[in-house]
């Protein structure tokens, strides 16, 4: 079996943390080992490799996301990179072609898709492993694993399967996409289930689809191709349109974590970072990044969020509405993770006469680097404030240390390698600040190093 985790998404349900650059898949905000905080998608990965399958997992991410999953997740993972957000379809296809033609699988194999954020008990995958032998015994197209509802939810789909049991399997007779409340109720008397979006198939029945609609099979092609691919879905391209599907039920826990209510449920602790929550506030939640202390008195069944990127106060009940309330802020993250640390905006001015300026503080593990590369439209100065570091500028090394003022202007090469853990203050200036002005010349600091000392002799 190969297993594909759909890492997508950049939305604001649980805004300010998450943002276009953070989804919630990657908010450390859960229990992990040793009192650590860990994202969902540390937990996941980390039930996949108690379970032993992932050795067998790939994921599938936009280039936004490479970085954020290398810092929390290493270079252990195998990433298949879409290099743009075209839906579920295209991703699926793109990894299915991947699987087909770079590593090489059978035809036969069995293809499980599941999202990168399920919040389940590990008997989960488990029933994940299943899927494998019901494929195969049932001679489905499809498999679908559904959980067993706890409440009359209006935000998941329902699956309706037939009466006839088979094994540990129904066949599907239909589904129903969010009902109301009394529906939801009218559907769990029937036996629904909820649709957590997991399902499995063999490798030829994707494969088959694109041959069909006259799309490349191999995956450098289909990559080349890919911008041009129709956003839609998998469900819609291929579960509705599908008659032979079996469904899987699953009764142990399972639970989305996609808004503010349901992910302070499972969270360990009702304080991260700085503040206080008094006495008389019972079920409320406070999530602090910034360095600032916040006071939370007298207010109960509330949920206070702060970040660089905003505060939000919400009654946790209502809380899901804030995706619908923010949904028109353009502005930029003002926190990004990425694989070689962090940063952290600090101001954004834009000027009268054009010209912007940008302050950010940006932080390096020790040991990794940030990319040799130069700009087209803007300057820079870094101040180091903490830390040991070896600074690359226009092909010559050195040392720097807290109090060093780098100056970097238009056009000249420059880059970073942290000794230990470094941390500096960035002013960026120009006529425009934007990610797309990186010339990146070397990712690799062994390959700076080789150019550095090449030139030097």
């Amino acid at each position: 079996m190969q297993l594909v985790l759909l890492s997508g998404g950049s939305g604001k349900r649980l805004w300010p943390l998450s943002n276009d650059a953070r989804s919630k898949q990657f908010l450390k905000v859960l229990k992990g080992e040793n009192n650590q905080l860990q994202s969902m998608v540390q937990r996941v990965w980390g039930q996949l490799s108690r379970v032993g399958l992932a050795e067998s997992t790939v994921i599938a991410t936009s280039k936004s996301q490479v970085d954020i999953i290398q810092s929390q997740l290493g270079n252990q993972t195998s990433l298949i990179i879409e290099p743009s957000r075209r839906d579920t379809f295209p991703a699926i296809a793109l990894a299915a072609t991947y699987l087909y033609t770079v590593k090489e699988a059978d035809l036969n194999e069995v293809v499980t898709i599941l999202p990168v954020d399920p919040y389940v008990q590990e008997s989960f995958f488990e029933s994940i492993k299943a899927l494998e032998n019901v494929i195969h015994h049932s001679k489905a197209e499809l498999a679908l694993i559904g959980v067993k509802p706890t409440y009359p939810s209006a935000k998941y789909g329902y699956i309706i399967p037939k009466d006839e049991k088979q094994n540990q399997y129904f066949q599907v007779n239909r589904f129903t996409e969010k009902p109301t409340e009394e529906q939801a109720y009218e559907l769990i008397e029937q036996g629904a289930l909820w649709n957590c979006g997991v399902f499995a198939f063999k490798l030829s029945y994707v494969i088959n689809i694109l041959e069909k609609k006259g799309l490349p099979i191999q995956y450098e092609e289909l990559l080349k191709k890919y911008d041009k691919l129709p956003k839609i879905s998998f469900d819609y391209e291929a579960v509705e349109k599908e008659d032979n599907i079996v469904v899987l039920p699953y009764k142990d826990y399972w639970k989305d974590l996609g808004t503010w209510n349901t992910l302070t449920e499972e969270m360990d602790t009702t304080k991260i970072g700085k503040g206080i929550i008094n006495m008389e506030c019972e079920n409320t939640h406070l999530i602090n990044e910034l360095d600032i202390p916040v006071t939370i008195v007298g207010v109960s069944n509330v949920v206070v969020a702060v970040s660089p990127d905003g505060i939000l106060v919400a009654d946790k009940e209502k809380s899901p509405r804030v995706k619908e309330i923010v949904g028109e802020f353009d502005s930029r993250p003002m926190y990004e993770e990425r694989r070689w640390g962090w940063y952290r905006v600090l101001d954004h001015t834009k000027i009268k006469d054009g010209r912007e300026v940008l302050t950010k503080r940006i932080g390096i593990k020790a040991g990794y680097n940030v990319s040799y590369q130069y700009h087209f439209k803007r300057s820079e100065v870094w101040t180091i404030i903490k830390g040991e570091g070896i600074f690359a500028h226009n092909d010559k090394l050195q040392v720097v240390r807290p109090g060093d003022v780098l100056k970097i202007n238009v056009g000249e090469k420059h880059g970073l390698k942290a000794i230990s853990d470094l941390e500096m203050i960035e002013v960026q200036s120009g006529s425009e600040l934007i990610e797309e002005d990186i010339v990146r010349m070397f990712m690799k600091w062994d390959e700076v190093e080789e150019h550095c000392f090449s030139l030097s002799r």
